[in-house]
């Protein structure tokens, strides 16, 4: 019986998207193993790629100008399901890469977009909106969305509150925006809670700019933000799990949106058929530019690793740099040449290489 291979890659960011990471590692493998069916799965967990895996071949996909993190206008994407379900990536609207790395910081870096193109969505009638959660340059607890749906925030003296992390600290008061019909799902990527040591602020407001001495900032301006949740009614979502997921935009969407929060990783997979196709695979390899610890909690990558060892299946990661992983079958291109960006040739020749050596041919 031929081998059957099952690639289930992530994007590399900023170079390939994950459906061409899969047809760079099928090239690889079938040329380590000529008679193999090799079954290609692309995977996402809420960030980069989300579009890319989940819409269907001709589904509609659109650019649409929204506030940018640092308020200057951006084009951001849209794509539809169906006729009643959109699909965003957060990141497409606030993400990291719209920002000069000199000019990060969440102190004032903001979420609008994000609720511009819900409410965008919501007034062409989706009745779904699913949200992907990864890769913003926010720390905002997702207030800079729910402006983008018509809330506002004000301090003790009745005036607005600037947008971004930093003024969060002052926040006094806060009203409801307009009547969003639409149920949103909100895909992340982390188990992040909100607050505490292990919190958004901490977590993700150093790789987002923040320097050492804003981050205590930070953290007490969505204290202070979950306190008036807590007054409303909600005083779970501070240590919600996923809730500090994209700088708290979890938590606030779960909050201003009545957001489900959900992860990502698995809600793709189960779209994908992922566990269809890994009951018959022999080998299964993923693949993402980074994998490391981070990788198995919440990532795609890592949801892939363990859904294969549970099934125990051989498995396999190829990876642009692999860090201080150990029991995981991992080929990085530190070998190809010290961590670099990976081409779809290098891939496919490290495809080659894990097939061979995995299926000992």
């Amino acid at each position: 019986m031929p081998p059957v291979v099952l690639v289930a890659p992530a994007a590399f960011k900023g170079t390939l998207g994950p459906r061409q990471v899969a047809e760079a590692l099928a090239t690889g493998v079938r040329r380590a193993a000529p008679g193999a069916s090799v079954l290609e799965c692309p995977v996402a967990d809420g960030g980069n790629g989300l579009l890319d895996v989940v819409l269907p071949a001709g589904a509609l996909r659109e650019r649409l100008p929204v506030t940018g993190p640092i308020g200057e206008t951006v084009s951001a994407e849209m794509g539809w399901i169906d006729s009643e379900t959109a699909i965003i990536e957060s990141a497409s609207a606030c993400g990291l890469a719209l920002v000069e790395p000199e000019d990060r910081d969440p102190m004032r870096t903001t979420t609008r977009g994000v609720g511009e193109l819900i409410w965008t969505a919501a007034d062409r009638g989706a009745r779904t909106i699913v949200v992907g959660l990864g890769g913003t340059a926010t720390v905002d607890g997702g207030t800079g969305a729910a402006r983008g749906c018509g809330w506002t925030f004000e301090n003790a003296s009745g005036q607005p509150l600037p947008e971004g992390g930093g003024s969060l600290i002052d926040l006094a008061s806060f009203r409801s925006g307009w009547g969003l019909g639409a149920r949103v799902v909100a895909l992340a990527d982390v188990a992040t809670p909100l607050l505490g040591p292990d919190g958004a602020a901490p977590v993700f407001g150093p790789q987002k700019g923040a320097r050492p001495e804003e981050i205590p900032q930070l953290a007490a301006g969505l204290t202070r933000l979950a306190e008036l949740w807590a007054q409303a009614g909600r005083p779970e979502l501070g240590m919600m799990p996923m809730g500090g997921a994209a700088g708290g935009l979890g938590a606030g969407l779960a909050f201003f949106a009545k957001a489900e929060l959900t992860g990502g990783a698995d809600w793709v997979l189960e779209r994908a058929g992922f566990d269809a196709a890994l009951a018959k695979a022999d080998l299964v390899i993923t693949a993402e530019g980074v994998f490391d610890k981070t990788s198995l909690v919440g990532k795609a990558p890592g949801e892939v690793v363990r859904r294969a060892q549970v099934a125990k299946k051989k498995v396999a990661v190829v990876a642009g740099r692999v860090e201080g992983l150990i029991g995981v079958h991992t080929i990085g291109g530190d070998s190809e040449g010290g961590g670099r960006m990976l081409d779809a040739t290098a891939l496919a020749r490290m495809a080659e290489q894990v097939a061979r050596e995995a299926l000992r041919l």
